[in-house]
Order: C-alpha cells, then structure tokens, then sequence
C-alpha cells in the first residue's frame, strides 16, 4: 500500500493509496505520512462544479463526528445551495468520512470546515501544526504533495484527484516518518477558478480547539 522512493523513477515516499474509504486508517502505519482514497469522482462534484460560487458551503465549527451532517445541512441552507439529491448525497458523504476519520483519530470531536477558495491560499508546500488532517477536494484541483526532506519548493509533485480524501499527519503526530512529505493547495489565483474543500481536524479537548 506504500509508495517507496525509488531515484531512478522519482516516485513519492510515505503515500498509501487505498480502493475502500476504511483503508484511510492506514494512516497509523509506520512510514506512512499520507493516504489517498482513490474511488470514482463522487457524482454531485459534476453539480457542484456548476454552482454559482456564491452558492458553495461554507462553515468553520466543532461538532461531534454525530453532528457534522447538521452542520453541513445548515452550511447548505445559509448559503443558498439548492437543495436537491446532489445536495444531499454532498452531505452523506461529508458524514461519511468524518465518521471514518473520527474513527481512526479516535477523535471526540472534528473540526469542520468547508472552504471557499478563490485564492492563492497556502500555495507553499508545507505540514500543518495539527495531529491529523483529512482534505477533501469537492470542487476544483485536488492537493499537490511532494517528498521535500529540506522543506524547500520540490521541482515535482502529485495532484489528488478532485473528489479523493486524503488524510495527512502533521507535525503533532507522535511519530514523524522520514518522509519529509510537504503538501500544498494548488495557486490558482487570476485563473478564475473556485475550490470547495471539505477539511477535517480531530479535537480532543473542545476547550483546546479555539
């Protein structure tokens, strides 16, 4: 399930890839920095895609992983996004994979975010200062990473395909693979284009999230 690095090919180091939304809790295995479920492109992204971007989600909340499908239902409902069998389908699999990622964190809360980008927003390759991140493009291209033991800009990096999850350890996970894996979202800025991001963080301590 690991990607191992191989100079000759330039391959990535540290990335699991899994066909089933369970497999994402390979990101407790040693040496593993990052995993990607690859599946189909989930069918609402076609509709999300054609939203107005004044009608995407958008919400930044801690809630229980029981909770977050009300949360995005209201993010929908305060946002003018037309309710419609992609809306809901949008919102099950919001549920869905913060149930999984709740599961495998061991998380007692998430933080939930949806995301609005129209920016060139934390376009530096980068790990973020939290345990655990799951990142969800619904809208837009996909997170780009790349091995970068050096932290410096990597001449060459992978995109995660738009509608894939993938979850990533930050600088608070209690091991650090060597993979010195750098993640980033793509610049986009002047190209007219809209992302939505669905990110989730686990929460411990509700007191300690804000």
């Amino acid at each position: 399930m690991i990607q191992l690095l191989d100079v000759e090919t330039d391959k990535i180091v540290g990335v699991g890839f899994s066909d089933t939304v369970e497999g994402l809790s390979a990101i407790k295995d040693g040496g593993c920095a990052a995993v990607v479920w690859e599946r189909d492109a989930p069918g609402f992204t076609a509709w999300l895609a054609a939203l107005p971007p004044n009608q995407l989600p958008k919400t930044r909340v801690v809630v229980t992983p029981a909770q977050i499908a009300a949360e995005a239902e209201l993010a929908c409902q305060q946002s003018g996004t037309p309710d419609c069998k992609e809306r809901d389908a949008m919102i099950k699999d919001i549920a869905h994979l913060a149930e999984t990622f709740a599961a495998t964190t061991n998380a007692t809360y998430l933080r939930l975010r949806l995301d609005v980008v129209t920016t060139n927003a934390c376009r530096k390759f980068h790990i973020d200062a939290v345990m655990s991140r799951l990142v969800c493009t619904y809208r837009g291209i996909g997170t780009q990473y790349r091995n970068s033991p050096d932290r410096s800009d990597p001449a060459f990096f992978s995109t995660v395909q738009t509608g894939n999850p993938i979850v990533l350890r930050g600088t608070l996970w209690p091991e650090n693979p060597s993979a010195g894996l750098l993640h980033r979202s793509p610049p986009i800025e002047g190209t007219g284009e809209t992302r939505l991001l669905l990110v989730l963080d686990p929460i411990f301590d509700v007191e300690d999230a804000y």
